[in-house]
């Protein structure tokens, strides 16, 4: 259906694409000082802008909106129609509750059941 169209009108297009994308997303990737859009993010790994942002590579702290989600060790993979792919090499969930060092030995109750009257 593209293939119609003029140069200039898809690389129009496209430029739209990016920026919605850009634009509805609060997930973001931190690299010391630095901050940068996620476009997409999955469970092994997450996708940016790869004409806007430069090579990353370490240790990256991953945020929706102000809140921490996780701590990773990223690599790259490849750079894909514009957007380049990073998969976690190792990621650590952020919780706000400390982490329990013990095992619960049995489950804790969801509810009671009403007396008979």
């Amino acid at each position: 259906m593209f293939e119609f169209l003029p140069e200039d009108v898809l690389k129009g297009l496209h430029a739209a694409q990016a920026r919605d994308k850009r634009k509805g997303s609060r997930l973001s990737v931190h690299v010391g000082d630095d901050v940068f859009p996620i476009l997409r993010l999955w469970e092994t790994g997450f996708a940016v802008d790869a004409e806007r942002i430069p090579p990353l590579r370490g240790f990256v702290d991953i945020y929706d909106g102000p809140r921490h989600i996780s701590q990773a060790l990223i690599i790259a993979v490849e750079d894909e129609n514009g957007e380049m792919r990073y998969e976690f090499k190792r990621e650590t969930t952020i919780t706000d509750r400390p982490v329990r060092d013990y095992a619960i030995d049995r489950p804790e109750h969801g509810g009671f059941l009403p007396s008979p009257a």
